[in-house]
């Protein structure tokens, strides 16, 4: 939804140029160069449509959060589309019930789909596997000393 409130700051005509440039963003092969990219994106924006240059500074550390990460989940948590998946979903069986008769019987509704899909997404699609989360634990989180990699922590 980024990219969407992104081209609404640029006219009609560069929105393709504008698409173009954040896309080139995240098709970078490392953190580092994820950066350097993005600082160019907003140099090149700044120089044509200010206000747009001004919107994806405001967004730099939102949208580069993913490069903390080691480069083998970036396609997996970059974008929030299974999270907007999961929300429809969830939209779908409650709206097929209509009115629930209390509190609890909602709550044990969409517990049930966040179950079915945690099932799903961690057995079948292999979305997010555990040896994969258990990866993301490795990288040194920013004003931690060390980095764990002691097998015990990453199952705590």
């Amino acid at each position: 939804h980024y990219a969407r409130n992104l081209l609404s700051q640029v006219p009609k005509s560069a929105q393709p140029w504008v698409a173009t440039l954040l896309r080139t963003v995240f098709e970078q092969p490392d953190a580092a160069a994820v950066r350097k990219q993005m600082a160019a994106a907003i140099a090149g924006l700044d120089e044509k449509y200010p206000k747009a240059a001004e919107h994806l500074e405001a967004a730099r550390e939102d949208l580069l959060a993913f490069a903390a990460f080691p480069h083998e989940v970036w396609k997996q948590i970059w974008s929030n589309n299974p999270q907007e998946r999961l929300n429809k979903e969830i939209r779908r069986r409650t709206d097929v019930v209509g009115i629930f008769p209390d509190r609890g019987a909602i709550i044990r509704l969409i517990g049930a789909v966040l179950a079915e899909q945690s099932d799903e997404w961690a057995e079948q699609r292999r979305y997010m596997g555990s040896e994969i989360l258990g990866r993301c634990r490795l990288h040194l989180i920013e004003g931690n000393a060390t980095e764990t990699t002691d097998p015990a922590a990453l199952t705590a």
